[in-house]
């Protein structure tokens, strides 16, 4: 509401209470709203869609014949349980899922100690060329793997663990310039304070990085760990140059052992797709709130 200053007939001021915004201008500021808020919507629906379509596609094509593959139906006639039954029958995908399971910890315990521990003395430590030292570290994120293969392929033959666990585990033991960037940008974030305190009770540097800003930078090594577990999880090149027994074979070899040479059975093959899909799902479902916070807290959203 506004007050303005009116003059009556006479000449005489007087005060004239007049009425606020119209209302025409009030509902299409309304109008606008909704529209901006129907157009958010209707675009992430859209981006959910593109998303979900694939793995609808693939639920509903394990639970389907091979002859109704093609007939169009979201959900089948008559489901199939019995192509998830079928697929332990063909392959051993319960000691596959096992090995990948194995890896996939073994690497991500490495990730999150090493890549931390860098991410700590790049963030907190004070030493000669340390910038030129972490931007050349950052540099090698634009090599690409492919290049990488080849040389690492033949460190694991002249160490004779080719064909063996180890060729899965140490290469990606040691950290990688990604985890380390991601510590740094989290450990950067955390009061000076809380060091400075912790050297004034005696603490040394080691104790400083384990007992003070480790425990602090929990959100960021959960997204560390989620990260590298996904990636371990869904290689298929390394394990593929690597590994030829099925004994210590990976899941995603499995998926490739399925397609036959000449037919594949794509019902079961998509079975097989949903399994060794449903250990990511219960992994982000369980650290999806921590996940997220630490993605906000570490720099990566966009912030």
């Amino acid at each position: 509401m506004r007050v303005e200053m009116v003059r009556t007939d006479r000449g005489v001021p007087s005060r004239e209470l007049l009425v606020a915004p119209s209302r025409g201008r009030v509902e299409r500021a309304t109008v606008r709203r909704i529209v901006h808020g129907v157009g958010i919507y209707a675009v992430l629906i859209g981006i959910a869609w593109c998303a979900l379509a694939p793995i609808l596609w693939a639920v509903s094509a394990s639970l389907k014949r091979d002859g109704e593959l093609t007939d169009g139906a979201l959900l089948p006639a008559h489901p199939q349980w019995s192509n998830y039954r079928e697929v332990f029958e063909l392959l051993p995908l319960g000691r596959m899922l096992l090995n990948t399971a194995i890896y996939a910890g073994c690497v991500t315990a490495g990730q999150v100690f090493f890549c931390s521990l860098a991410g700590y003395a790049f963030a907190r430590l004070q030493f000669r060329g340390r910038e030129l030292l972490f931007v050349a570290y950052l540099a090698t994120l634009m090599v690409p793997l492919t290049v990488t293969v080849i040389p690492q392929f033949l460190l694991m033959r002249a160490f004779g663990w080719v064909d063996t666990p180890w060729a899965m585990i140490v290469p990606g033991l040691f950290g990688s310039a990604f985890g380390t960037y991601l510590m740094r940008q989290f450990f950067r974030t955390l009061p000076t304070e809380l060091e400075e305190a912790a050297i004034l009770d005696g603490c040394s540097t080691w104790q400083v990085y384990w007992r003070v800003l480790l425990p602090h930078a929990r959100p960021a090594l959960m997204v560390l760990a989620v990260l590298t577990w996904i990636t371990v999880w869904n290689d298929f090149l390394w394990p593929l140059v690597m590994i030829q027994r099925n004994e210590i074979a990976t899941a995603t070899l499995g998926l490739v052992r399925l397609q036959g040479q000449y037919t594949t059975q794509w019902p079961i093959l998509m079975a097989a797709a949903m399994i060794l899909l449903m250990p990511l799902l219960v992994v982000y479902a369980i650290a999806q709130r921590v996940f997220v916070r630490g993605i906000a807290m570490s720099g990566l959203g966009g912030r």
